[in-house]
């Protein structure tokens, strides 16, 4: 038994090779794998089982591993976060540390190279803070204080509305389908149409747009659903 058995490292990864490298190199470390095809997926795992550090690809299906990392440091989890990419994307770099990432290691990678910084990443601990607010044009969110102020004053909120917010931020960029809205907010068993979340939107714009018949923030997609770009 190794030093580093009983640690539990994520892997998300759609490169089946790639992660099957990963966990026998991790495994022959002594670290309890676990393995995640998408970044669906990979959320999941990250909520089940709270690794003690995750490995997350970029390219990624059905939710990219940018907007994963997002969503872990929008909850507040602070376990070190190694982010996998091309080696010519200096953006996915500089957007992945900006939103949290410990480290970046580009593709293709020396897998001893790759191990070294798990160690390394595994000693530093978690992170010291996650962030705790969200800005877009004149609104602040405060995360852990459940919040919302719009040019310094404070927005009256109900929690489902915080919560359809929390949603549309955490997953900035990306279309979403009423259904999936529904899930992310109200669990695998709720009980609504499309139109509660056509409610819902408006509610929002009207509280947090500068102009709601024209919204710069909480887009339509036709044919889809809603899209929040902030």
């Amino acid at each position: 038994m190794t030093e580093h058995s009983k640690r539990r490292v994520l892997v998300v990864e759609d490169d089946v090779s790639i992660a099957l490298g990963l966990r026998i190199n991790l495994e022959g470390e002594g670290y309890i794998v676990d393995v995640a095809e998408d970044g669906e997926r990979g959320l999941e795992l990250v909520r089940e089982a709270s690794p003690d550090l995750v490995i997350l690809d970029v390219m990624l299906p059905r939710m990219n591993g940018l907007e994963v990392l997002q969503v872990i440091r929008r909850e507040g989890r602070q376990m070190p976060i190694i982010i996998l990419s091309a080696r010519n994307a200096e953006m996915d770099k500089v957007t992945g540390l900006e939103l949290g990432a410990e480290d970046y290691v580009a593709k293709p990678f020396s897998l001893a190279e790759l191990l070294a910084r798990v160690r390394a990443a595994l000693r530093r601990g978690p992170l010291a803070h996650a962030p705790k607010r969200v800005v877009f044009g004149d609104v602040i969110i405060d995360i852990e204080g459940r919040s919302v102020r719009k040019s310094g004053q404070l927005v009256d909120m109900t929690a489902t509305e915080f919560d359809v917010l929390m949603c549309m931020v955490d997953l900035r960029g990306r279309a979403l389908t009423r259904e999936e809205i529904f899930k992310k907010v109200w669990g695998e068993n709720h009980h609504g149409t499309p139109r509660t979340i056509d409610n819902f939107m408006q509610q929002l714009r009207a509280k947090l747009e500068a102009d709601p018949q024209e919204p710069r923030f909480f887009q339509t997609v036709r044919g889809v659903g809603y899209r929040f770009d902030g």
